[in-house]
């Protein structure tokens, strides 16, 4: 067992690896002979490519995953700083009124929506105060939420850049291996890494 696997390691590391080479397989037939050609396709590698994506998001959001054609992330990108947006607007509007509130009890009027019948208040004056603190906390929080959305823009764009350019193909696997063994009927677990040499 010892031996079998010095071996693995010593054919796995004597060996070049060349998973981050892309090929093609190309099949010519002339005068009746099957000749086939491999043929090494590199992609152009674009060092900038991350900070361009990442400066795109920056500019307008969702700009840099079009740019990566990662055309199914801007709708959600977009969904939560709407979201953001939309709780601030309704935030800063519930803020206005009991502001609005405040003030003219303030001032001795008696005739804001939170008095009722106009002999006792429904609503207190701590409060009215109280509902403005809550109030510009939300408001607060929902412009959190729209940043943090707006950084997760730009993160994305810019790992997904990364990622893009890191090209792995099937030359180099490494994959879980579940096997039940016929004799004594026990399951069998293992890890399985494949190394392809051409």
């Amino acid at each position: 067992m010892k031996t079998n696997i010095l071996f693995i390691l010593f054919v796995f590391f004597t060996t070049s690896i060349v998973a981050q080479k892309s090929d093609s397989l190309f099949i010519k037939k002339e005068n009746g002979l099957i000749i086939e050609e491999t043929v090494v396709v590199k992609e152009e590698y674009k060092p900038l490519a991350p900070a361009t994506a990442a400066f795109y998001s920056a500019v307008l959001p969702g700009l840099g995953q079009a740019y990566n054609k990662k055309y199914w992330k801007i709708p959600i990108i977009y969904a939560g700083m709407g979201v953001g947006i939309y709780f601030y607007i309704q935030n800063d509007k519930e803020y206005d009124r009991f502001r609005n509130a405040y003030k003219r009890r303030l001032a001795g009027f008696t005739d804001d929506e939170f008095w009722g019948d106009g002999a006792t208040a429904i609503v207190s004056d701590e409060r009215l105060r109280d509902a403005q603190k809550d109030a510009q906390k939300d408001k607060d929080l929902s412009i959190v939420v729209t940043g943090i959305f707006y950084l997760l823009n730009i993160i994305d764009a810019n790992v997904d850049a990364h990622l893009r350019q890191f090209n792995v193909n099937d030359d180099l696997s490494l994959e879980p291996n579940f096997n039940i063994n016929p004799i004594n009927s026990q399951a069998n677990y293992g890890l399985s890494l494949k190394y392809t040499i051409k």
